[in-house]
C-alpha cells in the first residue's frame, strides 16, 4: 500500500511467549506520544494500568467501547482495536494479535488496522508468524523479524484430571463443560478457577488471581485464556479439541492448539500440554506442530470495504457488500453490525427514519452496539430499533427515564451464575451505549451508573464462581499436607478449630466436632492437628467451668447439661427419682481427673437447680410436722408431688390438726380425690418432674401435654402402663386405661359434684362444663372416682351418690363371748346376803 512518506512499519512475529508485548511497550514509552491497539478490553487494562505507573496518570489515556479515560494531557493510549482513535496522530502506534485477520468475525478490523493504522515515526504489528505471508504481500515495506520462544513446550500425553500436576490448566469450549470439570476438580483437589469469554473483564481478573495468587493450584477455561491471559501455568490439558464456531461443530486448528497449549510455561520455564479425560491421544502430526510452532500460514485477511455509502439503508448494504479487488482480502460473512443493519433495514418505519445520509449513518453506529450475549435475538435487535427511534425524534437524545428503567432492573446481584453473566452481558451493552457521543444529554452521570452495575454483578459472579468451584480450607490444606512442615492449629473463643488458618470442625463443650467436610484419607492428618491444638485448650476450660456461675448452665429437655450452649453431661438415674447421677459425656479430650472434676461441679449446681424449681419437695422431704404428716410428705415426694387420696387413708385418718395445718404451710392440698402440691402443676415444674420420672426409669421422655391442658388420653401405640405411670409422675390421675385427668381440675370436679347433689340427682353433663376435654362417654368414669353412679331415669340420665336408694340390712350386734377370768365374770360370781 501507499502512504504519504514513508515510515517505519516492523513485523514481530513470533510464538507465544517471546515478549512481543513487553518489546512494543518498550518503544512505544520511549515515544513522546504512542498508541497500541489490544484484542480485548482487559489487555488494554492491564497494561494501562502498568503505563500509569511509569509515565503517571495524568499522561495515559483508555479507550474501549465500554471505558472511556482521557485525561486532558494524555499522549499514551492503550485501546481495544476497534476503539483506536486513528484521527490522532501519534508517534508510536502498534497492533497486538495481527494474525486475527484471519478471524471470521473480527479479522476485518484488524486488516483494516493492518492497512491504514500508522504512528508518525513508528508502527510495530504483533502476532503469531502464520500472518507472514499475507502481511509481506500487503505491506511490503514492512521488516519483519522473528522472536524465538524463551521456554520448551513439550508434549506429555494423556493423564488423567485427578492426576493433573498443580499449576495446570483445563480446557473445554462450552459452560456446561467447565462448569462440570471444574465441580470435579473441586471434589479431588480443593477447587479451581474458571475462565470463561462470557465473564466480565473484572470477573475475569479475579478468577485468575485466585490461580496466580496460589489460593487454587487449577484452572478451568474455555479457549478464552488462549489470548492476552499471562499466567504461571506448566501445565495445559485438552478435555477437547472440538468447538462450535458459532455456525458448526468442528475440530480446533492446529494454529488454535498451540495458542492455546503456549500459555503453558513462562519466560523461561518449560511449559508442557496434552489430552485429559476422555480424549484420546493427539496426533504426531499435531504434536510436532505445536511443538515446533509451524502452522499453515494464513492465505487471505478478512476485509470489509471502508468506503460506505450513506445515501440509503440499501446503498449502504450494497457497499458493506462490495468485494476486494485483491485476492489476499476476502469478505467474510456478515457479522454482528452487518446483519443488525440487514434487520433493521427491513423495517418501514426505520426506512423511513433513515431518509438522509447523516441518519444513514447514524443507524450503522446504532448498528454497532454490541450483543454481548453473542445470540443476536430479535430482543437484541428491538433495542437498536428504540435506539434509533429515540435519536432521530425531538432533541436525538435518549430519554433518560427510559435509560434509568433498562439500566435498574439489572441492578440485581442476586440469582445463579447464569443468571448474573446474562445480566453483566445486558449491563455491558448499556456501559458502550452510555459512551457513544451525542446519545445522552448527562454521558458521565450514566457510564458511572452502568460501570457501578457491571463491577457489583462481577464481584456477585467472582464470588458466586468461588463459592461454587472453590473449597478454600482444602486447597490450603492439602497443599500444605503435601510439604514436610507440621500444621498449626488454634481455637477461637467462639469454639471455632483452625488448622493453618482454615475452619475444621468447632470444639463444642469438650466434645471436637469435626466439619462435615473433612473425610477421606487427608483428613486424618487435619484431625490430629486439630487434636493437637486442642490439648492445651482443654484444661483452661475445665477450671472455667468449675468457676463459672450457675447461670451459664442450662438442663435441656433430653436430660443433658449445656455449659455456655454446648452439653457436657447427660442425667442418669440415681438414688430416687430427685436424685439423678450425672455422667459426663465422652470425650477423648478429657482424663479421668478431669472428668471427676467437672462432675462435682454440675452436681452442685443441678442440686441447686431442683431445689429452686421443686423447692416444695425438698422442703418436705426435709420438714419433721409430725409423724403422720411425715409419711404423708415422703410419699409424696416420691411420687414427685401427687398421689390418689385413698393410698394415704390412714395417714391422713391419724393426722392431728396440728399437722393439717403444717401440711397446708407446706403448701400441700388435702383434697377430696388427691392429694398433691398446687405450686408443681405449672408448664415448668411440670417439665421437669417429667423429666425426672424418665431419667429414674431410664425411658425416653415422653411428648409433654400442652399448656392448660387437663384431659390426657394415651397414644395409639403406647403401653397403657408406662403412659399411666408417666401421668401420675407430672399430676395427672388415671380414671381408666384411656383417660387422665389433672388433679386440680379433679378436685373442681369434687366440689362442682357436691354442690349439684346437695339438692338431689343431677344432669351428669354438668360436670362436663367445669372440665374442658371431657367427654360423654367419660361421665360413667369421672362419676365412678368421684363416689356417684351414672342412672338412667324416663327423661335421660341422672346423678346420683353411689349407693342411693337401697335400704341398709340390720346387721345383728355381735355378741361377744364372756371371758371366765375377766372382772365382770367374777362379780358375777359373788353371792351377797341380802
Amino acid at each position: 500500500m501507499k502512504h504519504a512518506r514513508q515510515r517505519q512499519v516492523t513485523a514481530v512475529l513470533g510464538p507465544t511467549n517471546t515478549g512481543k508485548t513487553y518489546l512494543a511497550m518498550e518503544r512505544l514509552l520511549a515515544y513522546r506520544s504512542g498508541m497500541i491497539g489490544f484484542p480485548l478490553r482487559l489487555l488494554a487494562r492491564e497494561n494501562y494500568d502498568r503505563a500509569c505507573k511509569i509515565k503517571g496518570p495524568g499522561k495515559v489515556a483508555l479507550i474501549t467501547g465500554e471505558e472511556r479515560i482521557t485525561p486532558p494531557g494524555a499522549r499514551y493510549f492503550f485501546c481495544t482495536v476497534e476503539s483506536m482513535p486513528l484521527q490522532r496522530p501519534v508517534e508510536f502506534l502498534a497492533v497486538d494479535e495481527i494474525q486475527l485477520c484471519g478471524d471470521p468475525e473480527r479479522g476485518h478490523i484488524f486488516t483494516e488496522r493492518l492497512l491504514h493504522a500508522r504512528g508518525t515515526e513508528e508502527t510495530m504489528l504483533l502476532g503469531a508468524d502464520t500472518i507472514r505471508p499475507v502481511l509481506q504481500t500487503l505491506v511490503p515495506e514492512a521488516e519483519v523479524i522473528s522472536r524465538p520462544r524463551f521456554s520448551t513446550l513439550s508434549y506429555t500425553g494423556p493423564r488423567k484430571i485427578t492426576r493433573l500436576a498443580p499449576r495446570s490448566a483445563v480446557v473445554a469450549f462450552s459452560a456446561a463443560d467447565v462448569y462440570s470439570l471444574a465441580e470435579l476438580i473441586r471434589r479431588q483437589r480443593g477447587g479451581t478457577a474458571v475462565v470463561l469469554g462470557a465473564l466480565s473483564p473484572r470477573t475475569r481478573n479475579a478468577q485468575v488471581a485466585l490461580f496466580d495468587s496460589g489460593e487454587v493450584d487449577y484452572l478451568v477455561a474455555t479457549d478464552a485464556i488462549g489470548m492476552g491471559l499471562n499466567l504461571n501455568l506448566d501445565h495445559v490439558a485438552f478435555s477437547q479439541l472440538a468447538k462450535f464456531d458459532g455456525r458448526v461443530p468442528r475440530r480446533l486448528t492446529p494454529a488454535e492448539v498451540g495458542q492455546i497449549a503456549g500459555r503453558a510455561g513462562r519466560h523461561m520455564s518449560d511449559g508442557t500440554f496434552g489430552p485429559t479425560g476422555d480424549l484420546r491421544p493427539m496426533d504426531q502430526e499435531l504434536v510436532e506442530a505445536v511443538e515446533s510452532h509451524r502452522f499453515d500460514p494464513l492465505v487471505f485477511a478478512y476485509w470489509r470495504n471502508r468506503r460506505l455509502d450513506f445515501r440509503s439503508p440499501r446503498a449502504l448494504l450494497r457497499s458493506l457488500d462490495r468485494p476486494s479487488e485483491m485476492p489476499e482480502l476476502m469478505r467474510g460473512r456478515p457479522v454482528d453490525d452487518h446483519q443488525a443493519l440487514i434487520q433493521l433495514g427491513r423495517d418501514p418505519e426505520v426506512e423511513a427514519r433513515a431518509g438522509n445520509p447523516d441518519a444513514v449513518h447514524l443507524l450503522w453506529e446504532v448498528c454497532q452496539v454490541p450483543d454481548f450475549r453473542k445470540v443476536m435475538t430479535e430482543q437484541h435487535t428491538g433495542l437498536l430499533k428504540r435506539l434509533f427511534k429515540y435519536l432521530t425524534h425531538g432533541e436525538g437524545e435518549l430519554p433518560e427515564d427510559w435509560v434509568a428503567r433498562q439500566i435498574k432492573r439489572l441492578d440485581r446481584i442476586e440469582g445463579e451464575i447464569d443468571a448474573l453473566v446474562t445480566r453483566i452481558a445486558h449491563v455491558r451493552t448499556w456501559t458502550y451505549i452510555t459512551h457513544r457521543n451525542g446519545w445522552l444529554a448527562d454521558p458521565d452521570h450514566w457510564q458511572g451508573r452502568a460501570r457501578a452495575i457491571e463491577d457489583r454483578l462481577s464481584d456477585a459472579l467472582h464470588e458466586g464462581l468461588t463459592q461454587r468451584f472453590v473449597d478454600r480450607r482444602s486447597a490450603v490444606l492439602l497443599r500444605r499436607l503435601q510439604g514436610s512442615e507440621a500444621l498449626l492449629g488454634a481455637i477461637r473463643r467462639d469454639g471455632t478449630v483452625l488448622v493453618e488458618g482454615e475452619f475444621v470442625g468447632r470444639l463444642e463443650g469438650f466434645r471436637f466436632a469435626p466439619d462435615k467436610g473433612v473425610e477421606g484419607e487427608d483428613a486424618k492428618a487435619l484431625l490430629t492437628a486439630a487434636r493437637r491444638a486442642l490439648a492445651g485448650e482443654i484444661p483452661q476450660r475445665v477450671v472455667a467451668l468449675e468457676q463459672e456461675a450457675d447461670g451459664a448452665f442450662l438442663l435441656e429437655g433430653a436430660g443433658r447439661i449445656a455449659w455456655r450452649g454446648a452439653p457436657v453431661a447427660r442425667l442418669v438415674p440415681g438414688a430416687t427419682a430427685l436424685a439423678p447421677g450425672i455422667v459426663i459425656l465422652d470425650s477423648e479430650l478429657l482424663d479421668g481427673a478431669q472428668r471427676e472434676r467437672l462432675r462435682r461441679r454440675l452436681s452442685t449446681w443441678l442440686a441447686t437447680h431442683l431445689r429452686r424449681r421443686l423447692g416444695l419437695l425438698f422442703r418436705a422431704c426435709e420438714a419433721d410436722p409430725g409423724p403422720a404428716a411425715r409419711g404423708i410428705l415422703f410419699q409424696l415426694a416420691e411420687a414427685l408431688g401427687s398421689l390418689p387420696r385413698a393410698r394415704l387413708a390412714g395417714q391422713i385418718q391419724g393426722l392431728s390438726k396440728a399437722e393439717r395445718k403444717a401440711l397446708i404451710d407446706l403448701g400441700v392440698r388435702l383434697g377430696a380425690v388427691s392429694v398433691f402440691f398446687p405450686a408443681l402443676l405449672g408448664t415448668r415444674a411440670l417439665a421437669l418432674r417429667a423429666l425426672l420420672w424418665a431419667t429414674y426409669q431410664s425411658r425416653p421422655l415422653p411428648e409433654l401435654p400442652a399448656r392448660k391442658r387437663v384431659v390426657l388420653r394415651p397414644a395409639a401405640d403406647q403401653e397403657r402402663a408406662v403412659w399411666a405411670a408417666f401421668c401420675q409422675a407430672i399430676g395427672y390421675r388415671v380414671l381408666d386405661g384411656d383417660l387422665a385427668v389433672r388433679v386440680d381440675a379433679l378436685e373442681r370436679l369434687a366440689n362442682g359434684a357436691r354442690r349439684l347433689a346437695k339438692a338431689g340427682p343431677f344432669d351428669p353433663a354438668a360436670l362436663l362444663k367445669g372440665c374442658p376435654g371431657l367427654a360423654p362417654e367419660d361421665l360413667p368414669a369421672v362419676a365412678k372416682l368421684l363416689g356417684y353412679q351414672v342412672r338412667a331415669n324416663g327423661e335421660g340420665l341422672i346423678c346420683v351418690p353411689r349407693g342411693a336408694g337401697r335400704k341398709k340390712a340390720k346387721r345383728p350386734k355381735p355378741k361377744r363371748a364372756k371371758r371366765a377370768d375377766s372382772p365382770f365374770a367374777k362379780l358375777r360370781e359373788l353371792k351377797l346376803e341380802p
